[in-house]
């Protein structure tokens, strides 16, 4: 994974992207709502219908706004990223309610900004870990949801991951992954990229053990200083344990 992940600009980006307010991310005229809710919304998807869940893994969940969205319906959540800053700062947002970061406007301009952990959340629910998604624990157990949104295309070999899914994923739980599909020599060789779309991919690694049941676009938005916008959308999958 590349040291990308502990730079301090990329950190405030990322607290940005969760916990933003519209008018603090003011996007550029005419971008959809929804890009700007995107951990609030590949959560609830992961989610679904399940209004009492025991446990909930997030893998990938950066500075961890979808793990206090999953929070709200799991009785326990265990929370994983590689970055030990994203851990962090998700950790004290969950501990002391808010965090500090910097928006950044432009050249040598910014403006201070605080992450607030939503109202209605249930932090003594969640665990926040700094793990490798490709070298999970061996007693890492068994989850009712895993939610693990964009993270396959970040990983240096992803099928590590998908070959771990189904001794952690629940008979009849579900899995949620999410991917813009933004395949990068930086984090993956690209021998080990897919040969065919990702979606395929995913299917060939998946299928025996799982039920592909929805497939959706998900729109999101990154701020990187004031006219410097990443809009994306990113594949989201939902699958059922078999």
């Amino acid at each position: 994974m590349s040291a990308t992940y502990e730079s301090t600009s990329l950190l405030d980006q990322y607290l940005l992207f969760h916990y933003g307010s519209p008018e603090e991310i003011a996007p550029p005229p005419g971008t959809p709502p929804e890009a700007l809710h995107f951990p609030v919304a590949t959560a609830r998807l992961a989610v679904g219908d399940n209004a009492d869940v025991a446990s909930t893994l997030d893998l990938g969940c950066a500075v961890g706004r979808s793990a206090f969205e999953l929070a709200k319906t799991s009785s326990e959540v265990l929370a994983l990223d590689y970055s030990l800053s994203f851990i962090q700062a998700a950790a004290a947002i969950r501990d002391q309610g808010t965090h500090p970061y910097r928006r950044h406007n432009e050249a040598h301009l910014y403006t201070d900004l605080v992450a607030h952990r939503p109202a209605d959340s249930h932090p003594d629910r969640i665990h926040f870990e700094a793990a490798d998604a490709m070298a999970l624990p061996a007693n890492l157990g068994q989850f009712d949801i895993v939610h693990a949104a964009n993270l396959i295309c970040r990983l240096s070999d992803p099928r590590k991951l998908l070959l771990r899914l189904p001794a952690i994923v629940k008979k009849g739980g579900r899995l949620l992954l999410a991917t813009p599909a933004t395949w990068l020599e930086e984090f993956t060789p690209p021998k080990l990229w897919p040969k065919t779309s990702t979606l395929e991919y995913l299917k060939v690694h998946l299928a025996s053990h799982f039920e592909l049941t929805q497939i959706k676009e998900r729109p999101f938005l990154i701020r990187e200083h004031s006219r410097k916008f990443q809009f994306s959308t990113s594949q989201t999958t939902l699958w059922v344990r078999k």
